[in-house]
């Protein structure tokens, strides 16, 4: 909390200094803040406010700063700031932060900032930019050392040394065999304590490899469950063409969550700090949902109308209304939610859909048994018993329906290769409220006779 509001008024002072064009008030209420400190205040200024605070950093402290920046705010500056300091900047990013960078950038302005990187930096860059958007060799490193399976510990050990500020991590090493396939990974913990003259293939272990095509996030979470610090990334013949470093993987993992978390929540992902997003980009992120939502309401006005008489006839149905198309819509949220995490960890897959819907199916059941027999208890009690029963099956039924329905339509997305979070609360919220009247309704009339 502390640092959040530390952050606030920085953020306020230095807006203050720069209108008053006190720009050494700038400097140094600048200079003694940490890089991600810095990063924190310069999210909470304007755009103009931001390239001018950022070109006051130290040469140092900038590049630190502009790594800690999400790549959205990257882009902005790479647009604000002069060419000379943009080119030294976009030189000394790792290949994969440069390769994120560039996609925030328009075309021109990326070819120029890739004609200006020194050659081998240049290939780096190309060769992660030839992999998917959203694979894992657009997030890997080519800046790595490997060791021969064949070398002493000792030999392997002067090859780390030799490339040890060139590299991202020293503390995973992969080891490659000839064609540089690879065949195993060593730590650094295992080379330094064994004997000089024992060969690397004595000490290395089995690797956890992925392929460069792969989803990104598939690979980011294996990493994390196998409590990897590096993953080896190899092409389809296993040959070894980067490396996937347990910084990343969380990164990546904690974006997925993120967008995963807003679309269920029925926007869409900002991928930037909430504090530097333009309005309009909030209101873009949230109108449309919002619009799809409001037409996919119309049905449940569409199935009031049709049941009006029945409703005008018996009105005391029109008060659990609320009552039953919140229970269906929570309990299809709450099916949806765990099926959609339970596909992002792996525990199932598309092929599981039956015994999915047969679990669902249960639980449903089971929570409109309990749910239905208090509210057909209470509502007997207040209303007489023909309504309790009218509420208590309702309640049985909608909530069977919804875990179903919640349960399958993640796994029917992910099958049709749609973000399964798209499909979940939000859809499901109004296809359960519609379909929960009708169920509701067909009861009373079965039940009651009208």
């Amino acid at each position: 909390m502390t640092t959040t509001v530390d952050a606030a008024q920085l953020a306020t002072r230095i807006d203050k200094a720069i209108d008053e064009n006190s720009l050494s008030e700038v400097a140094s209420l600048l200079s003694p803040l940490s890089p991600q400190k810095v990063a924190d205040v310069l999210e909470r200024l304007g755009r103009k406010d931001r390239a001018v605070a950022f070109r006051l950093l130290s040469k140092d402290n900038a590049l630190a700063v502009f790594e800690s920046l999400d790549a959205s705010l990257q882009g902005e500056l790479i647009h604000d700031l002069q060419d000379e300091q943009v080119t030294g900047l976009f030189a000394e990013l790792d290949p994969d932060d440069r390769v994120t960078l560039l996609d925030e950038l328009p075309a021109s302005v990326a070819a120029r900032l890739l004609h200006d990187l020194p050659e081998d930096e240049r290939a780096a860059t190309a060769t992660l930019l030839g992999y998917p958007q959203g694979s894992v060799g657009r997030e890997m490193t080519p800046e790595f050392v490997s060791v021969h399976p064949e070398e002493s510990a000792e030999q392997a050990l002067a090859e780390v040394r030799a490339h040890i500020d060139e590299v991202e991590t020293i503390y995973g090493i992969p080891v490659v065999g000839p064609g540089r396939v690879l065949e195993g990974i060593v730590g650094l913990r295992g080379l330094m304590r064994s004997a000089p003259d024992v060969p690397v293939r004595d000490i290395m272990n089995i690797a956890e490899a992925a392929n460069a095509r792969q989803s990104a996030e598939s690979a980011a979470r294996r990493c994390a469950e196998h409590r990897l610090l590096v993953m080896p990334i190899v092409d389809g013949e296993r040959r070894l063409v980067g490396i996937l470093t347990v910084d990343d993987a969380l990164r990546i993992l904690e974006e997925a969550e993120s967008e995963d978390a807003a679309r269920q929540g029925g926007v869409e992902p900002l991928n930037r700090p909430y504090l530097s997003t333009p309005v309009m980009t909030l209101v873009r992120s949230r109108v449309v949902w919002l619009l799809v939502l409001a037409i996919g309401a119309t049905l449940t006005v569409k199935v009031l109308s049709v049941f009006e008489d029945s409703l005008q006839e018996m009105v005391v149905l029109s008060l659990f209304v609320p009552l039953i198309i919140g229970t269906g819509g929570n309990t299809g949220n709450q099916a949806a939610t765990t099926v959609t995490r339970a596909l992002a960890l792996g525990d199932i897959t598309t092929r599981d859909a039956l015994r999915v819907l047969g679990r669902e199916v249960r639980v449903g059941a089971t929570l409109g048994f309990v749910l239905g027999s208090l509210g057909m208890l209470i509502a007997g009690v207040l209303f007489g018993m023909d309504v309790g029963l009218v509420i208590g099956a309702t309640l049985l039924g909608v909530c069977t329906m919804s875990a179903a329905v919640g349960g399958l339509m993640p796994i029917v997305a992910k099958s049709i290769g749609v973000d399964p979070a798209v499909f979940s609360n939000p859809f499901i919220s109004t296809f359960v409220d519609a379909t929960g009247l009708i169920l509701y309704f067909l009861i009373a009339r079965a039940i009651l006779g009208i």
